[in-house]
């Protein structure tokens, strides 16, 4: 891929000496790791619901597509820009761990203290508003996380190298 026309500059900025991350690479990396997350649990949320499986069943599910989702992104990302699959993998373990990590802790703590959601069915409002409402808290607070990562190498700052 031609890198010549994609700014890296726009990733990190110098400061006194130590390199950090613009709001904006965050939000997007942030937006990125959402969109895995979120399918995966949605998916998750969905199948142990319909299939009247117990809370515990439901969020190991959710939890466990949302990770995989997640690293699909950009494992898929990074296979395409040329990396042999083992080098992908742990590309895309170091890109998103954290991330995911926080945001399905987050989310998921909002589900569970949600009165009601954890029982509420597909077709109640407060199913998707405990869930939706999840993931707004959890990019709010992965967005800063994930700016300190990037802004130290580590996380999506990983992934740059190949795109």
């Amino acid at each position: 891929m031609d890198h010549t026309a994609h700014d890296h500059g726009a990733h990190a900025t110098h400061v006194h000496g130590a390199t950090g991350a613009s709001w904006g690479t965050a939000v997007k990396a942030t937006l990125h790791c959402l969109t895995g997350c979120a399918i995966g649990e949605i998916l998750g949320m969905v199948i142990g619901t319909a299939l009247m499986w117990g809370n515990a069943q439901t969020m190991v599910l959710a939890i466990t597509l949302a990770f995989l989702f997640g690293y699909s992104f950009t494992l898929f990302a990074v296979l395409r820009a040329g990396l042999d699959l083992k080098s992908a993998i742990k590309v895309a373990l170091a890109a998103d761990t954290v991330s995911i990590a926080v945001m399905e802790l987050v989310d998921n703590t909002i589900i569970a203290l949600t009165p009601g959601a954890m029982d509420a069915h597909l077709s109640e409002g407060l199913f998707w508003y405990a869930l939706l409402g999840g993931f707004v808290v959890a990019f709010a607070l992965t967005t800063p996380v994930n700016k300190w990562m990037i802004g130290r190498g580590k996380g999506h700052a990983v992934v740059h190298a190949f795109h």
